[in-house]
């Protein structure tokens, strides 16, 4: 009679067991959730990403349901950018297998999701950081690799729709054309009528030449390109009066094209002339031209046509700034890079360049945001906003900081640059046109980014030998602030003069 009560107590856990088991299957079958077939409208997705905006002041796609993520990766030509490997394992050099095993059992993931072989899938992989590009369609495909753990992130790349409620093209942005410069905007000096801009002096640059030029110090620029229209910013005129010996290099990781997989470059060139702008503010020659110097008239110049203007809203622009970083980290010779160009939230695959450049060393330089007054609600923009950059704003010439009319601010912000007169008076720094024998006006913080790049270039030059850490100290030091710092304009105003000594 024991054993047979036993033998039913047995068989008794056995049943309750199996009865467990189906339920708590029951109750996950229950709460398993079920998203709709359609994918928003690009209406519905903007609406969300602004009133997100609005109340947080940023946007992070790892904080939205999958079906949000599908629809965009729908409206953005099917595109799911995909950082792969494990957590702060944002980039790889040479032939690293255990990285490369990760990307594949990734890729196996979005494959079988997809109904496909590996081999099939339209990729795109870059080069040193860990991220694929891949074209999907299903949204079981997002679902799956959020559990993944060698996904870092995934992001709709190819999304480009989001404008807000006005336009995000910054005030500071294409522009070839030129303007008749008020003589009150510059100084003459020699050789014969070389222009030095009003704002130079506010900064004691021209004193600091006293001492640095820029000599021995290449910087990196990745904007728009340099215009092939401008001779004083290529090969034929960069080394003219008393810039010598230096050297101009172009090249372009911008694509061209309607198809997201495509290898188009679309060449050098600027076809927008911001990027062309910033070249004239940093390097631009000292000769006997009459044209506009740049802070740094005898660095070497390295220039990049990564985007097709300052906004980073294109899977192309992403990709070519993202590749352009990289390439410009793997140079020894570079030292300092500037970008004078952002977005309103981060954008993974240029956050993960933007931490391998830093880990060469490079002293990166990003401009806070210049734009809309819609825009100036979203404080300092990235790259600016990310720890590895300096970010740097505009201010006016007031006996009180305040950033210029399209300038953003906040606590991100390293350091200002002078870039227009007291109470919005229109005064912004003259430069080189995008043609020769011409010149414009450009401001924000753009121009406030590239000069300060320019005056690194001279603390660097007069101290070759010292770390980024060194310089970026020198330049703090050498700031209105110093010791302390402003919530909305970091160190302040930078004396080039004092910097250099």
């Amino acid at each position: 009679m024991k054993k047979l009560h036993l033998k039913a107590l047995f068989i008794l856990m056995i049943i309750m067991v199996s009865c467990s088991k189906e339920e708590t299957h029951f109750e996950e079958e229950k709460t398993q959730l079920v998203y709709p077939e359609n994918p928003l409208t690009i209406d519905q997705i903007n609406d969300k990403i602004t009133a997100t905006i609005n109340a947080t002041g940023d946007f992070d796609w790892s904080k939205v349901d999958p079906h949000f993520l599908w629809s965009a990766v729908i409206h953005g030509d099917n595109i799911l950018t995909i950082g792969y490997g494990e957590k702060g394992e944002s980039f790889s050099e040479g032939e690293n297998k255990q990285i490369i095993s990760k990307k594949d059992e990734v890729l196996i993931v979005v494959a079988q999701q997809e109904n496909a072989k590996v081999a099939e899938l339209k990729t795109v992989s870059h080069e040193i950081i860990n991220v694929v590009d891949v074209g999907i369609e299903n949204i079981n495909t997002i679902i799956e690799l959020r559990k993944h753990k060698y996904v870092r992130y995934l992001e709709p790349n190819g999304y480009n729709h989001y404008k807000g409620k006005e336009s995000f093209r910054s005030s500071s942005g294409c522009n070839d054309n030129s303007a008749t410069i008020n003589p009150a905007h510059y100084t003459t000096i020699a050789p014969n009528n070389a222009q030095v801009s009003w704002n130079f002096s506010k900064h004691n640059i021209p004193q600091a030449w006293n001492v640095s030029t820029g000599a021995g110090v290449t910087i990196g620029l990745i904007d728009t390109g340099v215009s092939e229209s401008q001779s004083l910013l290529n090969a034929s005129g960069f080394n003219d009066g008393y810039s010598s010996g230096r050297t101009v290099q172009k090249y372009g990781t911008f694509i061209d094209s309607g198809w997201w997989w495509s290898s188009n470059y679309d060449g050098p060139h600027d076809k927008c002339g911001h990027g062309t702008a910033m070249a004239s503010a940093m390097a631009s020659p000292r000769n006997d031209n009459g044209m506009p110097v740049g802070v740094a008239y005898n660095s070497n110049l390295v220039a990049y046509r990564a985007t097709e203007d300052v906004l980073l809203n294109d899977y192309h622009e992403r990709k070519g700034v993202s590749d352009a970083l990289t390439q410009l980290g793997r140079r020894s010779d570079v030292k300092i890079i500037s970008m004078s160009i952002g977005y309103v939230w981060s954008i993974g695959n240029i956050k993960d360049a933007v931490k391998y450049a830093y880990s060469k060393n490079k002293l990166i330089f990003a401009a806070g945001g210049t734009s809309t007054s819609f825009t100036n609600g979203f404080g300092v923009i990235f790259p600016a906003s990310m720890d590895e950059a300096v970010a740097v704003t505009g201010v006016d010439d007031g006996a009180n900081y305040e950033r210029c009319e399209t300038c953003h601010s906040g606590s991100k912000i390293d350091f200002t640059i002078i870039m227009e007169g007291d109470n919005d008076t229109s005064k912004s720094p003259p430069v080189l046109g995008f043609y020769n024998g011409t010149r414009n006006y450009t401001g924000g913080s753009s121009v406030a980014t590239a000069t300060t790049a320019g005056i690194a270039a001279l603390v660097w030059s007069k101290y070759p030998n010292w770390s980024r850490e060194q310089v970026l100290n020198r330049l703090k030091q050498s700031s209105a602030f110093y010791p302390n710092r402003s919530s909305d304009f970091g160190y302040g105003n930078i004396d080039a003069l004092k910097a250099v000594q």
